[in-house]
Order: C-alpha cells, then structure tokens, then sequence
C-alpha cells in the first residue's frame, strides 16, 4: 500500500486550484490605478492623479462583489484586496497631496531657528500619519472582520479617506489653486482623515440597505432635497464629491455626538415611565430605556 505525504499531497493541490482571475483582475485594475495616480502627480497633472484614485474606488468596490456573485471568494484574493488597498487609498493620496501642496512647508524652514525646523518638516509628517493610519485602519479591519457590526465601520473606511483627500485635490486644482497657497488647510484635511481611520468612532456602511425593498414616500423625498442642496453648493463633479466626502467624513463625529446628547434625556426619562407602585405600573426598569441598552461606542 503506497502511502502519500499530506503536506506533498496539499501542495500539489494548492497548485492545481490556483487563483481566480475575475476578481483579481479588478483588484489588480484598483491596484494600477492608484499606482498611475502617483506617476501623474510626479508629473504635475493633479486632477488626473486625484481621479485615478476615485477610479480605484469604484474598482475595488467591484472586486468583492464580482467575487461574491461568481462565488470566486479566497484567502488570496482578500489578501491581495488589502495589499492593492494599501497602494491605492493609503500611499497613493498621501503622496498626490504631499507634491500637490505640502512639500511647501519645507520652504519654510530657516537655519537657526528650531521652530521653523520643525514647521518645515510638517507637510511629509502629515502624510507619513496618513499612510501610517490607513495602514492601521486596514490591519484593523482585517482582524475584526468576523465580529464586527456589518451595518457600521469602526472609524473611517479607508477609500472615503483617501476621496476626501483626493477630491480637495480636484477641487482646488481645477480652480487653478496652487496647492502651497492652501498647505494649512491641505494639512488639517490630511491629518484629519488620517486620525479619522483610526479612531473608534462608527460610520454607516450602508451594507445592509435592499434596493428590492419598499420605502417610504419621505425617504424619497428626503433623497430629493438632498442631491438638490448638494447641487446648489458643487457646480462640477469634484466639487460634489467633496461636499459628500466631507459630509460622510464628519456622519461619524454626528452620530457620536447625537449617542452622548440622547443619553442623558433617556436617563431622565426613565423613573418618570417607570412610575410607581401606586400608579398601578412596575416599579422596575422599562425595556429599552436606560444607558445599558444604548450600543457601545
């Protein structure tokens, strides 16, 4: 009786299997486009550089689905979906704005004079956080990507970052706005989305909204109003994907700030609806009042 070497055996397999094409090819699309966003804005042209990053946005959106619907799904695939990631919203945005505007505080810089160091050294600082923190936020998610809350993302998804960075990029550039005459608001927007990815504050993924199902007369109208307000403040496409790239980036900050506020009028809401004993209602805590029934944060 021949007997075979499992690890020979598992070896061989894994060869036979090999990778799938469909979905890779769309990830290694996401992955050429934010790589084809730094040559561009090596070599000057930052509104190509800031639309191939949205380009690889809308990729890499595509790849898990293509996955998902052709039951293509593996190891590697999300492996290399988180490597193609790294490139396109973490290394990509931060050095599009890093040429585009904050290489201009090492102008800045004096001999003898300490501060000045350091105000020169600011702009590849905030993108170094940047980077660092879309790194963290990828990291992150990878590891609690079977315990987490689908409907929510802990901090700030990486490619709505890296839209907010590149779509002020845009903006500003078709207005030909040089980026050094606004380096202190490209450094607040930079570091803000950085710290943002990694913070613990939730923002809606929208995973669990059902195109196939019915809504209400005012959601509609709702949606309405909406694209109607953003279209009187954005005039072109880069406009509008900023004031939703900001809008989305600051819905965190809103729904934490809305949780802290709502709590103390649950808390005083609560011995009033439980009444007393007198008044014919349980004395003890009503279901669904009270801080411990409010989610984590």
């Amino acid at each position: 009786m021949i007997r075979h070497d499992p690890h020979r055996v598992a070896k061989v397999e894994g060869r036979r299997r090999g990778i799938y094409w469909l979905p890779n090819a769309f990830t290694t699309a996401a992955l050429f486009a934010g790589f084809f966003a730094i040559v561009q804005a090596m070599n000057g042209r930052f509104e190509v550089a800031a639309a191939a990053i949205f380009i690889a946005g809308i990729l890499d959106g595509l790849d898990g689905r293509v996955a998902r619907w052709t039951r293509t799904q593996s190891a590697f695939g999300a492996e290399y979906d988180s490597l193609s990631d790294m490139v396109s919203f973490g290394v990509a945005p931060a050095l599009v704005v890093y040429v585009w505007a904050l290489k201009d505080f090492s102008q800045l810089g004096e001999i003898g004079s300490k501060s000045q160091w350091m105000v020169s050294r600011l702009g590849w600082i905030a993108a170094f956080i940047y980077c660092a923190c879309a790194a963290l936020r990828l990291a992150r998610f990878n590891t609690q990507l079977d315990i987490a809350d689908k409907r929510y993302f802990t901090g700030l998804p990486s490619p709505a970052a890296a839209s907010l960075v590149a779509s002020l990029v845009w903006a500003f550039s078709l207005y030909q706005v040089q980026g050094g005459d606004v380096m202190w608001l490209a450094w607040i927007v930079t570091v803000f989305a950085g710290f943002s990815m990694v913070s613990n504050f939730r923002f809606y993924s929208g995973k669990d909204i059902n195109l196939r199902k019915v809504v209400s007369f005012r959601v509609i109208v709702g949606t309405a109003i909406g694209v109607g307000l953003l279209s009187l403040v954005a005039d072109t496409l880069a406009e509008l994907l900023l004031a939703v790239s900001l809008l989305y980036a600051l819905s965190g900050y809103a729904m934490a700030l809305a949780g802290r506020l709502r709590r103390p009028a649950v808390r005083a809401a609560a011995p009033a609806i439980g009444g007393g004993a007198g008044e014919g209602t349980a004395s003890g805590p009503v279901a669904g009042a009270g801080p411990s029934d409010e989610p984590r944060r």
